[in-house]
């Protein structure tokens, strides 16, 4: 039977969801980060059917979201997307250094995956930390400098003094380290899977596409990284994403 608990895993609120009967064991672990104003309990569906196929699942709030939520302004909120992103990545570690100490991962095998600023995390992971073995990014973007030029030009559109040509600087020079399209050899040929709705009204299409394309003369091996579309889809994640993205895990973690 397939069981959900509620942990706190290196200071962060978690959903663990695994096989009862294999609870204590060593297993396959994927970390699956949610999107801007959503919480871990939203992926539920989809950690369900990867604890079927034999994998510990853990589901994190980031940071004002969830359990997390202080109950900031939105404006704030959206403000502090790039740093929601960075925190992921740096609790991702913390994450895995817990499971460890446990003994929870088995041989090694742990992988990411993210929906929306969940995939642009788990993008921006991958340029930190070689010991990811596989990776799923559903609606998210690799190309983080552009995708942030675009989120503050909307954001001074709104308010001009909200952020700062300083604020922007410093934002920019910060996401440079997180940028894998501008670090495509650090994918070092590991298993990526993108899904992305053709008519995304949030994050570009075009983004995780043409990063695709370039991206696929870095491998290999061909088959270790797959685009997926969907004709006439917003920004929401279909079923057909779901089990492709359960299918990819089973085949490549």
């Amino acid at each position: 039977m397939i069981g959900v608990t509620q942990e706190t895993i290196a200071n962060v609120p978690s959903l663990v969801i695994v096989d009862h009967a294999k609870e204590y064991e060593a297993l396959p672990t994927v970390t699956f980060f949610h999107g801007f104003t959503s919480a871990k309990e939203h992926n539920l569906p989809l950690a369900y059917l990867l604890a079927e196929e034999g994998f510990r699942i853990i589901l994190p709030d980031s940071m004002h979201h969830g359990e997390r939520d202080q109950g900031i302004s939105s404006m704030k909120i959206q403000l502090a997307f790039w740093d929601i992103v960075m925190q992921n990545v740096a609790e991702l570690q913390a994450i895995k250094n817990e499971l460890d100490e446990q003994n929870l991962v088995l041989d090694n095998r742990f992988g990411i995956a993210g929906t929306s600023m969940g995939g642009i995390t788990s993008a921006a992971a991958l340029t930190q930390y070689p010991w990811i073995k596989t990776a799923g990014i559903l609606m998210g973007t690799p190309k983080l400098l552009t995708y942030a030029k675009t989120l503050v030009d909307g954001y001074q559109k709104v308010d001009e003094t909200a952020i700062t040509d300083d604020m922007t600087n410093d934002l920019y020079a910060q996401l440079e380290a997180y940028d894998l399209s501008n670090q495509i050899d650090k994918l070092a040929d590991r298993p990526v899977l993108f899904w992305h709705g053709e008519h995304d009204e949030v994050v570009p299409f075009n983004h995780s596409y043409a990063f695709y394309e370039n991206a696929q003369s870095y491998y290999s091996h061909p088959e270790n990284i797959r685009f997926l579309s969907e004709a006439n889809r917003g920004h929401k994640v279909s079923r057909y994403a779901i089990l492709e993205t359960v299918r990819w895990f089973k085949q490549h973690l």
